[in-house]
């Protein structure tokens, strides 16, 4: 699953060094990007964030495990 959510996210974004994604021990995988490339993982109105929660959702379903993302800021 982090393999997926990492892909996606830099392809999405300028600084795919700054990216980082880990997974909590209660099935929450947190993304973190930094400050300038945040606009560009939400997206307008969410519609990145949510689309991306969606294909995750999709994947966990297949494995049946329920995944949430959560995307960070980093300092």
């Amino acid at each position: 699953m982090l393999e997926l959510v990492k892909f996606m996210v830099e392809e999405l974004v300028d600084d795919k060094a700054g990216v980082v994604v880990t997974l909590d021990e209660d099935n929450t995988v947190n993304v973190k990007v930094s400050k300038a490339d945040m606009g560009k993982v939400i997206g307008k109105d969410g519609r990145i964030a949510k689309a991306i929660r969606t294909i995750v959702k999709a994947a966990g379903n297949k494995t049946g495990v329920k995944y949430s993302v959560v995307i960070l800021e980093t300092e």
